[in-house]
C-alpha cells in the first residue's frame, strides 16, 4: 500500500490527502503541480480551498528515531492512517562532534600558553530583571529569560544532541500543518525508570539508597568480584588488582559502576582500550592457555554489565521539552502514555513499528485502520553542514580551510538532484544529495559528476530521503 499524497490549494491552504492515481491524473491533465518531492506534496491551479475531515499528526518520540503518522477520521469508515514516516536522529553524531572539537580546542589551549588574567574574576555581570540570575553581556535578561520572552514559557536549555532530537519532531510537526489539514497534534508522553531498568526488584527505600550504599567505590568492587581478576581469577599471578573500565572511557564509556570492574594489572594492559567483543574476539583466536582461561570468565564479567540508560535519560529529558513548544502551535494536544500505546497496537493485532505506535498513540489510537506493509518515508536527520573553517589534522594543527562560498553554480551541498549521465562507468540515471565543490566536479552517490549534467529536484533542507 502507498501512501497518500498530501495536496494545498491555489491559495497554499492545505487539503485532504488524495490517492496516488488521483494525483497522476491531476498533474497530466494539468490540474496540479508538484509543489514538493519530500514529502512528496501537489498544489492545485483551480481550487482555493474546500471541505476537509479531522487529520491528527502523531507522534513517538525517541531518542534515535521518532516515528510521526498522519490519521485522518472519516465518518463511516473510521480513523484512517493516511502518511507515514520515520524520523532518524543524529543525536549521537552530534555528541561525537562536540567531543572532538572539545580536543582540538583543549590540545590548542595547551600549546598556547601565554598568560592571560581570568575574565570571569574581573567583571560583575547585570543581574537578570527576570529570573535574578547573571544576565548576557550588555544585556538585562539572562539568554534562557530573553529565549522565551513574550512566550509565557521560559525555554529549558538542553544539551546540543538533546535540542537536535527536539527539532527534528518539532520541525516536521510544522511542515505538516502546513501541507495538510491538522486539527489534532497527539504525543506519546513516557517516562523511565531508569532505577528499574537496572534492577527489575528495586522497591521502597532501596530507591533513595543507590549501589553504593555503605561502600565505597572500590571495596565495593573488590567484594563484587571477590578480591579476585574479573578475567583471569588469578591464573595471571599478578597480585596487583585495577579498576579498569570495560568500555573503555576513550570509546565512550562512562564511569558508572556497572561499566567497572576489578582486573589485575596484566590484564589491564592486555585488553588495552579494545571494545569487550573485540578483546573477546581475540582471546577466542588465541591458543595460550592464559587466553583460554579468559576467554571462559570474561563473558561472566560482561554478564554483569546493566543495558545503558543514555537513550532513557535522553527520552526523559526533553519529553516536558516537546509537550511544551507543541502548545505554542495554538491546536489540541492530546497525550497518551507507552501502556496505553502498547494496548492500543496489541489490542488490533499490529506489528512493533515505530510509525505505528505513532499512530496507537493516546484516545485517539483505539480504533485506526492501517496496512502494516504502508511504505512509509524514512526521514535521516544530516544536518546543515559545519561552521568549521580550518581544517585540521589529526594533530589539530591546520591544514587547509574551506571556502567561506556555500554554493556553487546553482547547487548547495545537501541539494536533492537527477543526474543524467549519458556516457561513461556511471551512465545512467542517477538521484540523490550532493557535495559541492568550487570546481566543475561534485560528489553524487560516491562518485564524480559535472554539474552540467544535474537538475535540482528538491532544495537541501538538512534531510535525506528514502522509501521505507
Amino acid at each position: 500500500m502507498q501512501q497518500r499524497v498530501l495536496v494545498v490549494g491555489k491559495d497554499r491552504r492545505p487539503l485532504m490527502p488524495c490517492s496516488p492515481a488521483r494525483a497522476r491524473m491531476l498533474l497530466k491533465t494539468g490540474r496540479a503541480a508538484i509543489l514538493r518531492r519530500y514529502p512528496f506534496t501537489i498544489i492545485l491551479k483551480g481550487r482555493e480551498g474546500g471541505e476537509v475531515q479531522p487529520v491528527a499528526v502523531k507522534c513517538d518520540p525517541g531518542s534515535e528515531t521518532t516515528g510521526v503518522a498522519l490519521v485522518a477520521e472519516f465518518g463511516r469508515r473510521g480513523r484512517i492512517v493516511v502518511w507515514a514516516a520515520e524520523i532518524h536522529h543524529r543525536g549521537k553524531q552530534v555528541q561525537q562532534a562536540l567531543a572532538e572539537r572539545r580536543a582540538l580546542r583543549r590540545a590548542r589551549r595547551n600549546r598556547k600558553t601565554r598568560y592571560r588574567k581570568p575574565r570571569f574574576l574581573n567583571r560583575k555581570p547585570q543581574k537578570c530583571d527576570g529570573c535574578g540570575k547573571n544576565a548576557r553581556h550588555g544585556s538585562r535578561s539572562c539568554r534562557l529569560c530573553k529565549a522565551g520572552s513574550g512566550q509565557g514559557f521560559r525555554d529549558k536549555r538542553l544539551a546540543p544532541s538533546l535540542e537536535s532530537r527536539v527539532g527534528n519532531v518539532l520541525t516536521w510537526v510544522n511542515r505538516l500543518c502546513r501541507y495538510a489539514p491538522v486539527s489534532l497534534i497527539t504525543v506519546e508522553h513516557v517516562q523511565f525508570d531508569t532505577q528499574l531498568l537496572q534492577n527489575p526488584d528495586i522497591s521502597g527505600v532501596e530507591y533513595q539508597q543507590g549501589t553504593l550504599f555503605g561502600y565505597e567505590l572500590r571495596e565495593y568492587l573488590l567484594e563484587q568480584f571477590g578480591h579476585q581478576c574479573a578475567s583471569c581469577g588469578g591464573a595471571s599471578g599478578d597480585t596487583v588488582l585495577n579498576i579498569d573500565h570495560v568500555i573503555p572511557r576513550s570509546r565512550g564509556g562512562s564511569d558508572r559502576v556497572s561499566n567497572l570492574a576489578v582486573v589485575c594489572r596484566r590484564c589491564n594492559e592486555a585488553k588495552g582500550n579494545r571494545m569487550p567483543e573485540e578483546w573477546l574476539g581475540e582471546l577466542n583466536a588465541s591458543v595460550r592457555p592464559l587466553d583460554g582461561i579468559r576467554a571462559q570468565r570474561f563473558p561472566e564479567a560482561l554478564k554483569r554489565l546493566k543495558q545503558p540508560l543514555q537513550d532513557a535519560a535522553a527520552v526523559n529529558t526533553v519529553r516536558w521539552v516537546i509537550v511544551e513548544r507543541l502548545k505554542r502551535l495554538g491546536l489540541p494536544l492530546e497525550l497518551g502514555s507507552g501502556g496505553r500505546t502498547k494496548r492500543n497496537r496489541s489490542s488490533q493485532g499490529y506489528p512493533k513499528n515505530h510509525w505505528i505506535d505513532a499512530a496507537c498513540a493516546g484516545a485517539s489510537g483505539e480504533r485506526v485502520r492501517l496496512d502494516p506493509d504502508m511504505r512509509m518515508l524514512r526521514i535521516e536527520a544530516k544536518g546543515h553542514g559545519k561552521r568549521q573553517r580550518c581544517i585540521t589534522d589529526k594533530y589539530g594543527f591546520p591544514k587547509s580551510h574551506a571556502p567561506s562560498a556555500k554554493s556553487s553554480l546553482g547547487f548547495r551541498t545537501g541539494d536533492l538532484v537527477r543526474a543524467h549521465i549519458p556516457r561513461g562507468k556511471y551512465a545512467g540515471r542517477h538521484v540523490g544529495r550532493i557535495v559541492i565543490r568550487h570546481r566543475p566536479s561534485f560528489r553524487l552517490n560516491g562518485f564524480d559528476v559535472h554539474p552540467k549534467h544535474l537538475k535540482l529536484v528538491q532544495r537541501g533542507d538538512g534531510y535525506a530521503y528514502s522509501e521505507g
